[in-house]
């Protein structure tokens, strides 16, 4: 029932994206911000930073889960033979490392931990550069509307024309650099790519690359 209310909930809102086209009054496009990032090698260069920081936090945790089991280990196996003083300091000691444990996960992978802080310092700035890109495309072609095709919005169809992502990626090449329009490619094409992706593709100068 849910599915069915969503699919006519779509189709009603293309028949009146598309009756208001008709009429001249609204402009509508999309992009694909999966796509967009895909061809901006800063992005890439920041997952891979993310990547290797968290590679190196997991080993840290990794260490420490190793410690503590080998401390649970060994009091399971000396408990008959301690004194109740030496049972309740080994008791302490291991409650210890779990907590040290716990705080160190949190620290790196917490709510506002050093992993969400870094995608902000890293992720966040080219974000911003995409929506301004955005913003500025749709206010000089007078889009109305600007959906992404990534963002899980409902979307059962899309006519290639209206895509605008290629537009967007020329337009952040004013800024930072991007792959070049001819050498650029969609996910399922780089697969088979084994050399790696957007990296080493050339990339348009920060002056604004090629233009359509």
């Amino acid at each position: 029932m849910k599915t069915k209310t969503l699919l006519l909930l779509a189709f009603f809102m293309i028949l009146g994206v598309s009756a208001a086209n008709a009429q001249g009054n609204q402009k509508i496009a999309y992009v694909d911000t999966d796509y967009i990032l895909q061809n901006i090698p800063e992005y890439g260069d920041a997952q891979e930073e993310i990547n290797q920081l968290s590679v190196k936090w997991q080993k840290e945790l990794k260490a420490l889960r190793d410690k503590l089991d080998q401390m649970q280990r060994e009091y399971q196996t000396e408990s008959v033979l301690l004194s109740d003083n030496m049972k309740k300091k080994k008791e302490d000691a291991i409650a210890a490392k779990e907590q040290e444990l716990t705080a160190l996960q949190m620290q790196y992978y917490g709510p506002e931990g050093e992993l969400f802080t870094k995608r902000v310092e890293l992720i966040q700035p080219i974000q911003e550069k995409i929506y301004n890109a955005i913003t500025q495309i749709a206010q000089v072609k007078n889009y109305s509307f600007v959906f992404d095709k990534a963002a899980g919005t409902t979307i059962l169809f899309c006519n290639d024309k209206f895509d605008i992502s290629d537009d967007v990626l020329d337009e952040i090449g004013n800024v930072m650099q991007t792959v070049r329009r001819a050498d650029r490619k969609r996910a399922a094409n780089t697969a088979s790519n084994s050399g790696g992706g957007g990296k080493s593709s050339p990339r348009t100068p920060k002056d604004g690359g090629e233009k359509k």
